[in-house]
């Protein structure tokens, strides 16, 4: 059976179903046969300029990318076509979190080394002190309908469209890559590398199609409603969810996040497009969402389900939507950047399950990583992945080696989550075995908060921990220690670590204590701090 790139999979899409639908965003529609044709423009625009790949993938380690990058500083809209077009120049797509503060989209961009970046008009400005990073040759901007003029020097994108060639075909290998940047569990940013065919299989619900037929067969019959995609498309999750819908011959609608999350703008645009699954990110969603129902009435007779993934949701939000939408399915999905998409559990009016059906390749290592562990097995371990894995993190091979180890002659990737199998062979997930904080989606290494407080000239010591939130699933909170004499308010503490970092890393609450406590080896006793958090919230809540 044939492996296959993403590109020719909208090809051969578009070769027999070119008129329907594959994207809406907003007032923007396109189909197929557009996005076909926009993205092999884009892609020949690029080559042209000598854009591609430099050395092919058998000459390379895991860690290493032989292909030039695009970093994507975008909003939704027009994102899937960016990156189907740097995917068939044989670029490398780089998602870049637009929400990241201008010293850290710096820093991303100096670990990525982009040979071009992309962006809409608005985020342009937003990060005109750091673009273009050093290195870059082309800068491509994005009308976002914004007042915004495009940074000087660049090329607008529909300009850049126009003068492609609408008909040569580059060929693609499925060992060419794209590159998912996560937070990961270093506070640094890590380019996790994907083979197309392998992310495709993984993450966009492909296979290995023996024939072009095979495609047509598939999204000729699939004529079910558009699914849509809330949660935003520069994290991997969001971005599995369009292409798993559109690759499968369905329609999918993107959230609009030109403007902040509107849950009222989300119910409308679900009923206005009668969409049949909808997606989003844990609590951060379900509970303004919630709100919204009970404020207002919507016709979504058409949703069957609604996925969420990238953070966890309180039961008590799953039982409100259900009580709301009897007809739905909840389906909580775990994996992560380096795993892919890699299990589902289902929630409905009347049953729930708090474990997760694996997908191939999904399971469990004992805890010390030497033995892969049976159902039943009591045994707390780490979650894994084997199969259709990434190659490894961008320049980093020390990274590389210990992420993805070999384990009874077979090559994993261990998440980092700590888990068990039950005797069906379901997945008991136990939580993050890191100082990760995962607060409404994003992920947040708390020694980086940490270091801009301990900072501050008034702060003697400080720790950042997690605490369980209705709204954010976790949300930071920081204990700090003050010097002799000194004095900070919390609005003083806030706007220090505002400047320095993107907003959703700072603390919900600054609690002052009189000494941050530390083991005896100097360590941080973060489980003292995490007692602190959540009785002060205990506190907070008596009447």
């Amino acid at each position: 059976m044939g492996e296959w790139t993403i590109g020719d999979v909208v090809d051969a899409i578009a070769d027999v179903i070119g008129d329907r639908t594959m994207t809406v965003c907003g007032e923007r529609r396109t189909t197929y046969a557009a996005m076909s044709e926009r993205t092999r423009r884009l892609a020949n625009f690029l080559a042209e300029r000598d854009f591609g790949v430099h050395w092919e993938r058998d000459q390379l380690d895991g860690w290493q990318c032989g292909q030039d990058r695009i970093a994507l500083i975008m909003y939704n809209d027009r994102y899937p076509e960016m990156v189907l077009g740097a995917l068939k120049a044989r670029c490398v797509p780089v998602n870049v979190n637009h929400h990241y503060t201008p010293r850290e989209v710096a820093e991303l961009l100096d670990y990525v080394k982009p040979r071009a970046v992309v962006y809409h008009r608005a985020l342009g400005a937003k990060f005109a002190d750091v673009l273009p990073p050093a290195g870059a040759e082309l800068m491509v901007a994005v009308d976002d309908g914004s007042s915004h003029p495009a940074l000087p020097g660049s090329v607008d994108l529909d300009e850049a469209i126009a003068h492609g060639d609408p008909d040569t075909r580059i060929t693609g290998s499925p060992d060419d890559l794209i590159m998912y940047c996560t937070g990961g569990t270093t506070g640094r940013p890590k380019g996790v590398l994907w083979r197309q065919s392998d992310t495709y299989v993984s993450s966009m619900v492909g296979a290995d199609h023996e024939s072009a037929t095979e495609i047509h067969d598939k999204v000729r019959g699939n004529t079910g409603p558009p699914w849509f995609a809330v949660s935003p498309l520069m994290h991997a999750a969001g971005l599995w969810t369009v292409f798993s819908g559109s690759l499968a011959g369905t329609p999918v609608v993107l959230y609009d996040d030109r403007v902040r999350f509107d849950p009222r703008s989300v119910l409308r645009t679900a009923e206005r497009e009668k969409v049949g699954l909808m997606t989003m990110v844990g609590d951060a969603y379900a509970a303004p969402l919630i709100e919204e129902l009970n404020r207002d009435s919507y016709d979504l007779s058409a949703l069957y389900a609604i996925g969420t993934g990238g953070a966890a949701t309180n039961p008590k939000h799953v039982s409100a939507l259900l009580e709301k939408l009897p007809q739905l399915t909840i389906i909580n999905g775990y994996g992560s950047t380096e795993t892919g998409n890699m299990g589902f559990g289902h929630n409905q009016q009347g049953s729930s399950r708090d474990t997760f059906d694996l997908r191939e390749g999904g399971t469990v290592v004992s805890a010390d990583r030497t033995r892969f562990l049976a159902p039943g097995d009591p045994e707390v371990g780490w979650v894994v992945r084997q199969g259709r894995i990434p190659l490894g993190y961008f320049d980093d091979a020390d990274a590389t080696r210990t992420t993805f180890p070999v384990v009874q002659g077979r090559r994993v990737v261990v998440s980092g989550d700590r888990a068990s199998l039950e005797a069906d062979g379901t997945l008991r997930l136990y939580g993050r075995d890191s100082l990760v904080v995962n607060t409404g989606g994003e992920k947040v290494f708390v020694e980086e908060v940490e270091a801009v407080l301990r900072a501050h000239p008034a702060v003697a010591d400080a720790l950042v921990v997690g605490r369980d939130s209705d709204r954010w699933g976790q949300e930071l909170v920081a204990l700090v220690e003050l010097r002799p004499g000194a004095g900070a308010t919390s609005a003083d503490l806030r706007t220090a670590c505002t400047d320095e970092l993107a907003r959703f890393k700072a603390p919900k609450e600054f609690i002052v204590v009189d000494k941050v406590r530390r083991l005896g080896n100097g360590k941080a006793d973060y489980r003292w701090a995490k007692g602190r958090a959540a009785q002060r919230d205990a506190l907070a809540g008596q009447p």
